[in-house]
């Protein structure tokens, strides 16, 4: 196994782009790092890059060691990060952009023990629904549901997020209980329509396989909390976040159905721009995200 300091030799060549640049950042003899490189390639038994006067090209070999070397600086360089943090005063404001339905669940409690362990730090949440843009409007990070496509930021997966068709007892005692996806168009179902796949498509997994369905019902809205509360009343089927119902679930003011067909479940993720200096404030906060949601877990899945 090769030691992180060729590793380490070996990202700063290629970062530096020459051997003469490498050797003055590092503070050995171009010769030095010569001969280390040299000395690598011949205990991998691969060549890593194509020597010429001009400038030094990866190979096929050197693509894959460059990025696990690249890895081993970035666990090197978070590492004295946080020892450095460890010193820091930990004040300043903490600015985030948050979907509702993240906003009024779980997150507050979450930002609250934060809050308890360092008081000197401001949190900023920002309720909106929108796809906020995080540099152009001053965000330090974001907490999305779904894909990550935007390969220009961060994300930090926090828990899996399951969800669940269910209604009040009164509902399912009125109308009966579906036993299968098809008795769906006999219901009543109601829309949440901020989602990607509209109100009334509904995903999931039956003997067709996993697919979306047309639903119909007399109320739709885009914010959950009104959603899960016109299911407590007995208006009908929602398909919703299990941690939005999770404790009417457990008191039995509202009821699963269809658990085996249920096909959504959805990751949520802290967000956040690539930067090689993040502020130990954030880290910490991202950090403790992770651990009180995982511990949280039961209430999503």
């Amino acid at each position: 196994m090769q030691t992180t300091k060729n590793l380490l030799l070996f990202y700063h060549l290629i970062e530096t782009g020459s051997f003469c640049k490498a050797a003055d950042h590092i503070g050995l003899t171009k010769s030095v790092v010569s001969k280390r490189i040299t000395a690598l390639e011949t205990a991998l038994g691969v060549q890593l890059i194509y020597r010429t006067t001009r400038k030094l090209t990866l190979t096929e070999a050197g693509e894959v060691f460059y990025h696990h070397a690249r890895e081993v600086y970035n666990a090197v360089q978070n590492a004295n990060d946080a020892m450095n943090g460890l010193g820091e005063s930990l004040t300043g404001t903490i600015r985030l952009t948050v979907p509702t339905i993240s906003g009024e669940l779980i997150l507050p409690e979450a930002i609250a023990a934060f809050s308890e362990k360092y008081p000197d730090i401001h949190i900023e949440m920002d309720l909106d629904n929108r796809f906020v843009d995080l540099v152009q409007e001053g965000f330090d990070l974001a907490i999305r549901t779904g894909a990550m496509p935007d390969s220009s930021f961060i994300a930090r997966q926090l828990v899996e997020a399951r969800w669940v068709i269910c209604g009040a007892p009164c509902y399912l005692a009125r109308r009966g209980t579906p036993t299968n996806t098809e008795q769906l168009s006999h219901h009543n179902c109601l829309g949440y329509s901020f989602q990607e796949t509209g109100a009334n498509a509904w995903l999931v997994n039956d003997n067709l396989g996993p697919h979306t369905i047309h639903v119909n019902g007399n109320f739709t809205t885009n914010n959950a909390s009104a959603l899960r509360r016109a299911a407590l009343h007995g208006q009908g089927l929602v398909y919703v976040p299990k941690v939005l119902v999770a404790q009417d679930l457990a008191q039995g003011t509202l009821v699963e159905v269809l658990a085996p067909y249920v096909a959504k479940s959805l990751g949520i993720y802290a967000v956040y721009p690539y930067t090689k200096q993040q502020p130990t404030k954030v880290k910490l906060f991202i950090e403790h995200l992770y651990y009180y949601y995982q511990r949280q877990r039961d209430q999503f899945h």
